[in-house]
């Protein structure tokens, strides 16, 4: 058992981006990285074989507050953790249901002592604390789990953002308080990130980067972006935060987002990245290719026999084509939902694997500037 270790392993010489290795007590990741979202223990229409065997995935997350309701603790902590719980048995990060507080803001109050939500299954309410959140994420077993936070909206005032803020690192105390206090619970080490906030403003997030580098933890977090900010906003302040956050740790910017916004940010210095887009938009529909997006419903693929996709390392992206995978849509088959999902999530995997090779290989800036404007194109 050992707390989580990072070692970067090559700077890129134009920018900020790094290639690098994080190890923790159920694997290795390296890194930049994609983490496929699986909220309730499970990655929409894909089977963890899928997740291992075709896309590819290092690390997967769940979620705390869906997971907390349903399956509960009770089952979780007799099976002895998701990990026993799904099969997966590489990495598991949790976020810590800070992010539901946000977009549950109709059935939820907010005061200092936590978060009263009513649950979205049968309108039950329930208090999350910070104490609390630390406890279900201890019982879930994930080898990252997440402080509690306030995730205010995109555009919010300068005072809200503060408060919100200040809320944020008052709970990031008691999330350490109650974490140091615990034992690990299944045998391996888990890892607590603290969560930086503060907005579009500046000198918030200079000051919430502060305080939880002050934090010393094994990873730090970027929240509260991609969350309705414009977003050459959110590029800017995920580049202060790459600025002023400790560069032997690793930084995870959290729910971003397309190809080219990770491209982007891993040039700025992110090491890890989660997003519901490659299994929601494929589940639309909507492919993500190497060589631009595909809306695999449109007429013209009709006759199209060429694969998915095959220029990337996915055994269904380069078996099934385009014109069958269309006639799955056009079907409802439930197998479309399945490719398209598996698909995207192998070209983010294969993405982010790339762009660590170009890392190394020392043409990075390169290779980006001109990947940004081959993903965008539509095919």
């Amino acid at each position: 058992m050992a707390s989580l270790q990072f070692e970067i392993q090559h700077s890129d010489q134009n920018s900020r981006a790094r290639a690098g290795k994080i190890t923790t007590d159920h694997g290795e990741i390296p890194t930049p990285i994609f983490m496929p979202v699986g909220t309730v223990g499970s990655v929409k229409a894909v089977t963890q074989q899928q997740l291992k065997n075709d896309v590819h995935a290092r690390i997967i997350l769940g979620n705390t507050y869906h997971l907390y309701l349903r399956p509960g603790l009770e089952v979780l902590e007799k099976a002895g953790g998701l990990h026993k719980f799904n099969g997966w048995n590489r990495p598991i990060l949790t976020d810590s249901g800070g992010f539901q507080v946000f977009s549950l803001s109709g059935t939820r109050k907010i005061n200092e002592e936590g978060v009263l939500f009513q649950s979205h299954i049968d309108g039950s309410r329930h208090l999350f604390t910070p104490e609390k959140v630390m406890d279900i994420q201890r019982v879930i077993g994930g080898d990252i789990i997440m402080a509690f936070d306030e995730c205010p909206p995109g555009g919010s005032e300068y005072q809200y953002a503060k408060t919100s803020m200040e809320l944020t690192h008052r709970w990031l105390d008691r999330c350490f308080q109650q974490f140091n206090s615990m034992p690990d619970k299944y045998g391996y080490t888990q890892n607590l990130f603290p969560i930086v906030q503060g907005g579009v403003h500046h000198d918030l997030r200079k000051a919430s980067c502060a305080y939880i580098a002050s934090k010393n933890a094994t990873g730090n977090a970027i929240g509260g972006l991609s969350v309705g900010e414009p977003i050459e906003k959110m590029y800017e302040i995920c580049s202060l935060c790459c600025d002023e956050l400790p560069l032997n740790k690793p930084r995870y910017l959290m729910g971003v987002g397309t190809p080219w916004n990770i491209l982007e940010c891993i040039e700025m210095g992110v090491d890890m990245f989660d997003c519901v887009m490659p299994t929601r938009n494929g589940r639309n529909a909507m492919l993500f290719t190497s060589k631009g997006i595909v809306n695999i419903d449109n007429k013209k693929w009709e006759h199209d026999f060429s694969a998915l996709d095959d220029g990337i390392d996915c055994e269904i992206s380069n078996y099934y084509s385009k014109a069958y995978v269309r006639h799955l849509v056009k079907s409802k088959e439930y197998l479309a939902l399945t490719i398209a999902s598996v698909h995207n999530l192998a070209f983010y995997l294969w993405l982010v694997g790339e762009a660590r090779k170009h890392i190394i290989s020392g043409d990075f800036k390169s290779w980006k500037a001109e990947m940004v404007v081959r993903l965008q194109q539509k095919l």
